[in-house]
Order: structure tokens, then sequence, then C-alpha cells
């Protein structure tokens, strides 16, 4: 192979022969869509024939075939555009009255309330909703509610309040397909639009529009895109209104396209898969936020210390943690003030605040997780499938972080609750590929198990009473009983071999053209055979990072690399041992630019021995 990327053996042999790696993972080679073995010459024979139809380097032909990518796909794969890719918005239920609904209001000069979630896909629903409006002339009050107080979802006191400051027209976001009580209450008042994308149990509320490309009655097809890519649909549908209305005979339309970086953000981090129409919204959001116009998104990347050109991984990793900060333990609409806020300095103080919150959240998390862990290690024994863990001492904000390192940890199912002094239990649940989880949940609620309960596959909320957590636990058992059948561990599909002197610069740009990564298109992990440690030291504002200089088999050339959460990784005994024995490292190659020198990187997702 190219670039330094060896010929591999066919069939289920593990990579490098790591059936066991430091951290309990076993190194495979892709496997086709059908399960088959991973064949090389297939993918090595469409791989050069895409590379060479579409002059790229054979390397990233082989990536795009190893993901299934079809030939005649392949361009707008790599540059995928919203001219080649955005549907007609017309095609979402309900989208054509919303959207007539929204131009009558824009028309009337209406008061709108826009009533969003705490998580980073309902504060950039509702901020996306609230300047598209406020640029057409509406007066907007937005709400985002107490995640303790209020918990999830519209509620009745909240769209009251609404409406008491004049609110004719109610748009809730990322909520509402599964609230009909709470807007019954206030639909004497003020009509009510939802533009959400949660999981439907049956018919929609009794409301004017329900735009769901998951409710039952659907046929859109998109049913992958989060609330704010919804929203912008909307947006999409509502200024084609306006046009045909001509109200912009003698005005410019707002920029549209300059909310992007609100729809990229939430799509990364609400693990939307990076496919099809949502690789488009990314890749052009992406390029929205680089411009760093918006002060509250500028404000964050300065406080997170991003330098670089923001990335799917920025977004996961530096700005939604710190938004999603504010909800879990603090001010629920912090994030959205930040996001909406027009002045520099303000921002600049926004984002410190949130920028606290998350260090605090993260102190918290790690209170919780050790004893967590360990009774995930006990359900685990026990023969459960899904693990649904619960304890009085747990805050209700962090506990769906908790769900995701444990999922991670487990490779299953895991629900982590709060019991709280009422009698109840409120939590978080995460999930793994092909297993719905929010679908399960929904299930319990229909058979009476909980109070609340709704989400997606891999991610759902509820609550319940306390006494009945064991018979929810087993409903879910028998629900994902299939969980039983996947490896404690993960195995970590590996992409390819290369050694220390290939991995370089160019390469590591050449694998970049498959960008944006996240879920649906993973990030090409490569295996460094017999790498040997020179040097190894803590770096990071809270000393967790570990940065190692090293050479590959034979000296010569050398790599640096980095490794992420090092007091948390079993990884980091071994690396950090003075004259430690040549260990296979996996993880990801990528190209930094520092000073103005751009380098390759190598990024440890995990390790073996030698």
């Amino acid at each position: 192979m190219p670039d330094g990327l060896p010929n591999r053996t066919a069939g289920m042999d593990a990579v490098l022969g790591v059936e066991a790696s430091l951290s309990g993972r076993r190194w495979v080679w892709p496997r086709a869509a059908a399960g088959a073995a991973h064949d090389p010459d297939a993918h090595d024979r469409l791989g050069l024939q895409m590379a060479q139809r579409l002059m790229l380097p054979e390397t990233v032909g082989r990536l795009l075939s190893l993901r299934g990518v079809d030939p005649a796909a392949a361009a707008h794969y790599l540059e995928p555009t919203l001219r080649a890719l955005l549907p007609d918005p017309s095609g979402l239920a309900d989208m054509d009255v919303a959207a007539a609904r929204l131009a009558r209001a824009v028309r009337c000069g209406e008061t709108v309330g826009v009533f969003g979630d705490y998580d980073v896909d309902g504060a950039c629903a509702a901020a996306l909703v609230t300047v598209l409006l406020r640029a057409l002339g509406c007066v907007v009050h937005t709400h985002i509610p107490d995640r303790m107080r209020e918990g999830y979802g519209p509620n009745a006191p909240a769209l009251v309040g609404l409406a008491d400051k004049g609110a004719t027209l109610i748009v809730c976001v990322d909520c509402g397909t599964a609230a009909p009580e709470p807007l019954a209450q206030v639909r004497e008042r003020a009509e009510v639009v939802v533009l959400d994308h949660h999981a439907s149990d049956g018919a929609v509320p009794p409301i004017l529009a329900t735009v769901n490309p998951n409710r039952l009655d659907c046929s859109s097809g998109l049913g992958t895109l989060c609330a704010t890519a919804i929203a912008f649909l909307t947006g999409v549908a509502l200024l084609r209104a306006l046009r045909q209305e001509k109200l912009f005979a003698h005005r410019e339309p707002p920029d549209l396209l300059g909310l992007l970086d609100l729809v990229a953000l939430a799509t990364v981090c609400d693990v939307m898969p990076l496919t099809g129409l949502n690789r488009a919204l990314v890749t052009q959001g992406l390029k929205v936020m680089a411009r760093r116009a918006r002060p509250g998104i500028h404000a964050l990347l300065e406080v997170a210390s991003v330098r670089d050109v923001p990335s799917a991984f920025t977004c996961g990793y530096a700005l939604g943690p710190r938004i999603n900060a504010g909800g879990r333990i603090s001010e629920a609409d912090l994030g959205l003030r930040l996001l909406l806020c027009e002045d520099p300095a303000e921002a600049k103080q926004l984002a410190e605040r949130l920028d606290a919150v998350n260090r605090q959240r993260r102190t918290v998390e790690d209170g919780i997780l050790q004893r967590a862990m360990a009774l995930g290690e006990a359900q685990l024994g026990a023969g459960h499938a899904v693990l649904f863990l619960s304890d009085t001492d747990w805050h209700p904000g962090v506990v769906g972080i908790v769900a995701g390192r444990l999922k991670e940890r487990f490779n299953r199912p895991v629900l982590v609750g709060a019991a709280l002094e009422d009698g109840t239990v409120k939590g978080s649940g995460r999930s793994v590929e092909g297993l719905d989880l929010g679908g399960a949940v929904i299930a319990a609620r229909q058979n009476g198990l909980l109070l609340t309960g709704g989400g997606h596959a891999m991610a759902a909320g509820f609550s319940l009473q306390a006494e009945h957590v064991h018979a929810f636990h087993g409903f879910l058992d028998g629900r994902l009983s299939a969980a039983r059948l996947r490896p404690l561990s993960q195995e970590l599909s590996v992409d390819g071999v290369l050694g220390v002197a290939a991995a370089t610069v160019e390469l590591a740009a050449s694998v970049n053209r498959l960008a944006p990564f996240g879920a649906g298109n993973a990030e090409p992990l490569f295996a460094l055979p017999r790498a040997r440690v020179l040097r190894a030291d803590r770096i990071g504002r809270d000393n967790n990072t570990l940065r190692l200089l090293g050479e590959g088999e034979g000296g010569g050339a050398r790599l640096k690399a980095l490794l992420f959460r090092a007091d948390e990784s079993p990884l980091a005994a071994v690396l950090e041992q003075r004259g430690a024995p040549p260990v296979h490292l996996l993880g990801w190659l990528r190209a930094e630019t520092w000073n103005g020198a751009t380098t390759a990187g190598f990024f440890i997702a995990d390790a073996a021995l030698a």
C-alpha cells in the first residue's frame, strides 16, 4: 500500500496480534457492512479506482472504500455542499403550516416566545430561531428550563409566562413532541409550533404544527437531523414563504447561512451521524465558525485556547461541554445567553463563567465516577444486559456524562440516575450502536413504569418512582437483551498500520479530506508498531495530558504523541516507565499548526505491549 500503509491479512486475525490491549480491547480490521470479514484486496481495488477517478491519494481512496462510500457519491462525500444535498423542507410533515404561521408573525410584527432545552442542541436551536426572527423584526422572549426545578421539556408555568410577556406564538425547539398536557395549558393564549427530533410514541400534540422527522407519520427520511438542523430547514421554508410574499423586494433577507455555525455545533454535540445532509451542514457550518463572527463562539474558542481552525473535535470536546455545563449544574440559560450575546466584552465574561462552571462540573463528575464504575462491574457480574445505577448523592446534571463514560468502559447501554428527596429517580442513559435506548425508554413509559421518558436511539432521559427501579431495570434487560452478546470491551477498528516515518504532515492532510469526523464517520485509527518512548512528561492546565516523544522500530524517525486524561488511563503507567519496552500505539494522525509551523501529531487511543 502507498503512504506507508502495508498490506493487511484478510480474515478475523487481530491487528498486530493484539487480542487484549492495555485497556483490554481487541484491535480488528474493519468489517464489511454485512458483518463479513475484512477483505483488503477488494478495498484496495475499489479505493484505487476512486483515487484515480477523483485524483486523490490512494490512502484517501482506500479509506473511502472502508467507509462504504459509493464511488458515484464520493465527490459529494469529500466536498459536501448544501446546493447538492439540501432537501425541500416541505417534505417534513407540518413544515408548510409552521412556515406560514411564522411568516404571519413576521408580517404582523408579533411577539414570539422560544422555549428550548438545556443542552447544546436546545441552546443552538433556540439561538437560531431567536436570531432569525429578531432579524425579521419580531420581538422574541426565550426560556430555557431549569433542570432541577422544571425538568426537561415544556411546562405550563413557563409557557404561560411567555404568553404573559405578549407572545402570541410560542416555538418549542428540541422538545415538545411528548408534551401535550403542558402545551394544552397555553393553547387559548398563544399558538404553538414544535421543532423537534425526539422519538414520538403516538399522535403528535393537538397544536398548530409539530415539525419532527421522527413523528410516526413523517416520511421525509430526515430522522438523523438534530433539532437545530430542523430549525435551519424551518428558516429556509420561512424565508421562501416571505420571498413569495415579496417581503424582500426592498430589503435584504437575513443571512441564514451565517447561522450554520450553530447547526454544526449542535449536530456534533448531539452525536448525529456525519453522513449525507449532516455532513454538508457541519462542513459548511465549520467554515462559518472559522470566521469567528459570533461573539459568543469566538469568546468560547478563546477561553478553550483553540487556535487552529475549528473542527468537529473542537465542537465536541472544547465548545460543547462548556455550553452544556450551565444547564447541568448552574444557570440553565447561560449557554443560550452566550450564543445570543452581541457584545464581545460581555461574551468574554459569559465564556469565562461557563469555563469555570465546566471545571466545577468535572469535579462533581469525578466524585461520582469511581463508585459508578464499581456498581457497573457488580451488575455485569450479576448478568444484567443493561446497567442501571442510581444513588442519593449523585447530581442529576452530570449523570448523563457518567452514563457515557460507563458505556465506553463496558460496551453496554447504561442509565444513571439521581435519587431525589421526593422519592423519584431522575436520570439519563447512553446506548451503543445498534441498540435503541430511546425506544426502550418510551416503551417503559407506555407500560406505566416511568413518570417521564423519551429520547432517541443513542440517548434518553427518564424519571420514575424509586419503587419501580427494579421493574424498570428488568424491563430494559428484556427489551435490550442483545446487549449480552457484546464483548465487555469495545473492539477497536484499525484502518491501517504505519511506520513512524510514514506518519507525516502530508499523510495527515490527506486523511483530513474525509473530515468532519464523528458519529457515522469515525476518524481513521492507525497503529504504530513497536514504537519506543524516548521521553514522557505531563502538560496541560490540570497536568492530566501525557506528552510523548517516540521513535519507530530501528530508530531514526520520531513523532510527538499525546494521551489525554492520563490520570484515568491504564496506558499512562506503562508509557511513563523509564526504559519501557516497545509498544504498539493506536491513535489518530493529525496535522497541528503552532506559531506558524505545521507538524504531524499522534493522538493516542490505545496501546499494547509489543
